[in-house]
């Protein structure tokens, strides 16, 4: 269950140390969704199994949308469709919207 001191459980600050590990001075904002999918399918009780990411990082320009989530899935290992149910991805490199 998320630790109420924190706000956030563990997948998410396992996110977070990914995230941050694998795409250096990237800006983002992980986001848990999962109170809004409780008693959907995927939902697991968990309380973290729905989340959407922000993520802006200089190394995705040049790149397009597939290869930006790829890269993002890449880097949270098994966490997305194996301990996370859904993750919703915004991948941007700066200046973009």
């Amino acid at each position: 269950m998320v630790n109420p001191m924190s706000n956030k459980g563990p997948a998410q600050q396992e996110m977070e140390s990914l995230l941050a590990a694998a795409f250096p001075e990237a800006r983002f904002a992980v986001s848990n969704d999962s109170a809004s999918h409780r008693g959907h399918s995927g939902d697991d009780g968990s309380g973290e199994s729905h989340f959407s990411l922000a993520i802006e990082w200089a190394g995705f320009a040049g790149m397009n949308r597939v290869a930006r989530q790829r890269a993002v899935n890449k880097a949270l290992g098994d966490l997305p469709g194996q301990r996370v149910h859904a993750l919703a991805i915004k991948a941007t490199a700066p200046g973009e919207g």
